[in-house]
């Protein structure tokens, strides 16, 4: 799968909230944001196609 980057302007406290919960489960920062963001997908049925389900098991 194809990555792509782009950039995310956030509060720093969300920021250092969001490093802090990251830390807590072992990944980095980008890691748990790609994970919050797949999981609220899928929750609202916005995320199509198996390769959502393999990542998230992953995680």
């Amino acid at each position: 799968m194809a990555r792509e980057s782009f950039l995310l302007r956030t509060d720093p406290k969300v920021l250092d909230a969001l490093r802090r919960w990251a830390d807590d489960e072992f990944r980095s920062a980008n890691a748990q944001l790609d994970f919050i963001l797949r999981r609220a997908l899928k929750e609202a049925g916005r995320l199509p196609g198996k390769d959502s389900d393999a990542r998230e098991q992953q995680n």
